[in-house]
């Protein structure tokens, strides 16, 4: 058995009605490069059966300590019913895209069953009216709860279910297991012993910030970075129903190159952030409902060592970083995004990457449980502003991958909503017929964003006024869009 740690623990207690924190990804197939041009079910049953053994995911499950004395373990199940775990489902008519992304929100809204191991597949046929693909083309949706993965585990986790060939690879034999469980006694000591050690470990951690509150104060004075203290609220704000929209938009990699290019020191990802503070331009101006004062986004970051990359769970830390949404032209926008992604950098490396890592480490499991619930029925999570939205940066594959022989050709990403954060938006990198592709997938509230068709108009329409703005290229925007403040 392993003990969860105090930020995996953090994604069970967060769990609450309208906010499951499980993560997830749908992948798209051309089941023509496989060996008979068509994958059955029950191939892709033997191939999940055949490689359980390759991550600690697919057989473990939660076992909490009695009256939540300590954070949870990853207790390992003897026996695997695989069945229970993968559905096969069609895609309801007309089987267009829109009606895949309804049917993905409708799985993705749906909370994990804590008591069984945290990943489902579902297996979705009737894709042959989706936008763009061959005939015969089928999905596959995998949910896997934020304990047990972030977006760094989660790229090493998607290879290990893929090949590089349409030829499906021999994962090996399986090694012999030895399941080692804890009665509730034994959990119990451990218990009394870790909370023990919890006060040193408090002073620790507060010995180490005095130092991070000196660079801060001196990063401030020296003007290395600025606050953002003075965050707004929006239509994303709020208590998150139960309910979610998703979609994906995706943009040539190329392109984005040569648009970062335009401005001196930009990166990919100041002009991800750029793309999606636009959107949120054009959006919240259709609603009459944009601050007049920059929004600002939640950019974690992997801070993981190089030691530690083979481990699973989270280590995550976070920025928060201006989208200078106040800025109406691209490219100036831009410019603006990166001297605050720098200086938010800056922000991060003076305090510390890793004290969000530490701080939940810190906290007793109950204490932290107990504060998250009733911080949200009081109402409080709702009442301050932490960050506007979520842009996350997940690497995918560098390489073609196959799924059963059957090609990779497209797919979506889903994150989990946080309380007063109804929107979520991950940046995927990957190659899809050997050419390099990003794309922006949002997960967001449907009572916040009930039209999520217009929101991908947006994202869509942000980067072409921005590759108009830096590399002169133009593009008719969408006819809803032409009322839009700019």
């Amino acid at each position: 058995m392993q003990q969860l740690s105090g930020q995996d623990a953090m994604f069970i207690h967060t769990e609450a009605t309208g906010i499951p924190q499980h993560i997830g990804a749908l992948s798209i197939y051309d089941q023509s490069t496989s060996a008979d041009g068509i994958v059955r079910f029950k191939q892709i049953l033997q191939l999940i059966e055949s490689r359980a053994h390759l991550s600690p995911i697919f057989k473990r499950q939660l076992r909490r300590v009695p009256l939540g004395l300590d954070q949870p373990y990853w207790e390992d199940i003897e026996n695997l019913d695989i069945e229970s775990h993968i559905h096969h489902i069609a895609l309801p008519k007309p089987g267009d895209w829109r009606q895949l992304c309804i049917l993905a929100s409708r799985i993705h809204s749906r909370p994990m069953d804590l008591s069984k191991p945290l990943w489902e597949m579902y297996v979705i046929e009737g894709l042959d009216s989706v936008r763009g693909l061959p005939k015969n083309c089928f999905a596959v949706m995998i949910k896997i709860h934020h304990a047990a993965m972030d977006g760094a585990t989660g790229a090493q986790f998607i290879p290990m279910i893929h090949d590089l060939s349409p030829d499906v690879g021999d994962a090996g034999t399986a090694p012999q297991r030895v399941v080692q469980q804890y009665n509730n006694w034994h959990m119990l000591s451990r218990a009394v012993g870790n909370n023990l050690k919890k006060p040193k470990q408090f002073f620790d951690l507060a010995g180490s910030l005095i130092p991070a509150w000196q660079r801060i104060r001196r990063g401030k004075k020296e003007q290395d970075f600025v606050s953002l203290d003075d965050k707004q609220k929006t239509l994303f704000q709020g208590k998150i129903s139960p309910h979610r929209v998703c979609d994906a938009v995706p943009f040539a990699f190329e392109e984005l190159r040569a648009i970062k290019n335009t401005v001196p020191g930009a990166t990919i990802n100041d002009t991800m952030l750029c793309v999606v503070s636009g959107a949120l331009r054009k959006y919240l101006s259709a609603k009459q409902a944009l601050p007049e004062k920059t929004l600002v986004s939640g950019c974690p970051i992997d801070v993981r060592s190089d030691a530690e990359r083979s481990g699973g769970g989270n280590m995550v830390g976070f920025m928060t970083v201006s989208l200078r949404s106040d800025i109406a032209d691209p490219k100036a926008r831009l410019a603006a995004i990166h001297d605050a992604s720098m200086s938010s950098k800056a922000y991060a490396e003076a305090l510390g990457p890793r004290v969000a890592v530490n701080v939940t480490d810190v906290l007793p499991g109950g204490v932290l449980s107990l504060a998250l619930r009733a911080a949200a029925s009081t109402g409080l999570t709702e009442s301050a502003v932490i960050f506007n939205t979520v842009v996350t940066n997940v690497p995918g594959p560098n390489q073609q991958l196959y799924f059963c022989g059957a090609k990779l050709v497209d797919g979506m990403n889903f994150g989990p909503l946080l309380p007063n954060v109804g929107l979520f938006h991950i940046v995927y990198s990957s190659v899809l017929n050997k050419v390099g592709s990003i794309s922006i997938s949002f997960t967001a509230c449907r009572k916040m964003l009930p039209d999520p068709e217009f929101y991908s108009e947006c994202l869509q329409a942000s980067f072409d006024e921005l590759k108009a703005a830096t590399l002169g290229s133009t593009k008719t925007a969408s006819p809803a869009l032409d009322s839009v403040h700019q």
